[in-house]
């Protein structure tokens, strides 16, 4: 599969991570934090960014300094702010206070009436999308109303603008009324995406059953889509496409945390995609991507560079498939 170019629209939440300081504290040990930006798509953006693709978010952030905060970090990053609506009231941006620890890893994230929630449909249609070559979503947006109505009239805005969809599942429990209501949408989402990547909690999540993780993300690509990563930690991936299944490895890594693994491994492979690498490679270098950050402090100021990761692939094996 080949992405037409690497102007990438996104839709999703940008918000604040806290990182407890130096690295290794405990939270309730705290007595200075590291903040940067947050967000599951905001993180996405800043990985494609980084890799020397371009990206504009699609999102809402709390009209006060937290939102001012994300904006600001949007900025330096150089990620397209432009569909990005400040909303006053009660709305908050979502904080995350994240430990740059893996031994008994804490991870608090505050989404209660949530800023990004608000998005409307108005909102994704007065983007552009021929200026795009393709959407990509998190499965955040789908947790509630209108925030979830939206994403749905984006993507079938995107698709008539002949945009390929990507999907990243990225289930959170705590922002679902009920794991049933979640499955039904997200699996309404999937049948409607070109590229699903997502990990084998996520797929087994989906198809309401653990066990049958792998048989959903092979029944999406019989029914249309055009390639599902299927994500197993430690084991590696398992790639399906139309024309077959490929099993990839995971580089080594000394993690100093646990977080933003996902959001680099889209990044790199939507990156690559676009660069036109083979299917293979490009996993690979989402791989390689996520196995960076997991040893940097932070999420999105852990994006590799292109540099970096090209350095980082010249000197680390092609792992063997697990």
């Amino acid at each position: 599969m080949r992405l037409k170019g690497s102007r990438f629209l996104i839709i999703g939440r940008a918000g604040m991570d806290l990182y407890p300081d130096p690295p290794g504290t405990k939270t309730e040990e705290a007595t200075q934090f590291f903040a940067c930006l947050g967000g599951s798509s905001a993180n996405i953006g800043v990985a494609i960014t980084k890799l020397g693709g371009s990206s504009d978010l699609v999102t809402c952030v709390s009209d006060d300094a937290i939102g001012r905060f994300a904006l600001n970090e949007l900025d330096k990053y150089g990620i397209g702010r432009r569909h990005v609506r400040s909303v006053g009231g009660e709305a908050r941006n979502s904080l995350a206070v994240v430990e740059s620890r893996i031994e008994d890893h804490q991870s608090v994230i505050y989404r209660n009436g949530a800023a990004d929630f608000e998005m409307i449909e108005a909102d994704v249609e007065a983007v552009e999308y021929s200026r795009y070559d393709a959407l990509i979503t998190t499965g955040t947006v789908f947790a509630a109303e209108p925030s979830r109505s939206a994403a749905f009239r984006g993507f079938e805005l995107a698709k008539a603008a002949g945009l390929p969809l990507i999907f990243d599942i990225d289930y959170r429990p705590y922002s679902w009324p009920s794991a049933q209501a979640a499955a039904d949408v997200y699996s309404r989402a999937g049948a409607m995406c070109d590229v699903i990547v997502g990990n084998d909690v996520e797929f087994g999540f989906m198809a309401g059953n653990h066990a049958r993780g792998l048989d959903k993300a092979r029944e999406l690509v019989a029914q249309g889509a055009r390639l599902a990563v299927y994500k197993m930690g430690e084991k590696g991936a398992i790639t399906i496409t139309p024309e077959g299944e490929i099993t990839t490895g995971i580089y080594p890594s000394k993690a100093l945390k646990p977080t933003g693994a996902g959001d680099s491994f889209m990044g790199g492979l939507v990156v690559g995609l676009a660069r036109g690498k083979p299917v293979r490679d490009a996993v690979l270098q989402g791989s390689a991507s996520a196995a960076m950050v997991v040893a940097r402090v932070g999420c999105a100021p852990a994006m590799p560079t292109t540099e970096e990761l090209e350095d980082f692939l010249e000197h680390h094996a092609d792992p063997s498939a697990a």
